[in-house]
């Protein structure tokens, strides 16, 4: 890949995962919101807690692990379809289950405007895997399309913790420079993954999640 078209594939990773993308992502909490009002995430540094083990051992350790097994089946229609029913089947609750559909099917929608995703908007897939196939049809590397989503779904969630009033934004921003770290670790290792080692141990994480769906009063779809 040219110079050239090196940064051109970073541009397009760059809009993708933009909150600016028309996917919606910013309605959804992932379970945070139920966290904030039991009483399990408060301040800061309790967001950067919460949000440190979904990276390194929660539902979004298993979206990067997907994510790379996606973008590494392009060119294999079963591989591709089987990681996408895994990833399907592998949402906790509902809600969890209509976020990555809805999310995955509004990505798929709004990437088929460049040419080389044009065929794509007819398949229905969880967010991490369209994310994976797009990134991977483009030639975007995989480590670095693992790092992108990961940041714009840290990125999404501390800018949910604010409108939940955990934090401020100055605090927000600290929480997003913590874990740049724990972001990159955690993208390099999820690019030499295989579905092997999905996993999660954020129980409480799950159950906040399941807990959502009956919530009285909601800002968020989950």
């Amino acid at each position: 890949m040219s110079d050239d078209q090196e940064l051109g594939a970073l541009l397009r990773l760059m809009s993708w995962l933009s909150p600016a993308f028309p996917i919606g992502s910013f309605a959804y909490s992932g379970g945070l919101e139920c966290a904030v009002e039991d009483g399990l995430v408060s301040g800061s540094a309790g967001l950067g807690e919460w949000l440190s083990s979904l990276l390194t051992q929660g539902s979004l350790w298993n979206d990067a692990v997907l994510l790379a097994e996606a973008h590494r089946a392009i060119a294999d229609a079963g591989r591709l379809t089987q990681c996408a029913e895994l990833a399907e089947a592998l949402s906790g609750s509902r809600e969890r289950h209509q976020e990555t559909m809805l999310l995955g099917d509004a990505f798929l929608t709004t990437a088929s405007a460049w040419p080389q995703t044009a065929g794509v908007a007819d398949d229905k897939m969880a967010y991490p895997v369209a994310v994976g196939l797009v990134a991977g049809l483009h030639g975007v590397p995989c480590d670095k399309a693992v790092a992108a989503y990961l940041h714009a779904f840290i990125s999404q969630s501390i800018s949910a913790g604010i409108r939940l009033s955990v934090c401020g934004q100055k605090d927000g921003v600290s929480v997003l420079a913590a874990l740049e770290q724990t972001i990159v670790a955690t993208a390099e290792r999820a690019a030499r993954s295989t579905l092997d080692d999905l996993g999660s141990a954020t129980l409480q994480a799950d159950i906040s999640a399941l807990r959502h769906e009956t919530q009285t009063v909601k800002l968020f779809r989950s």
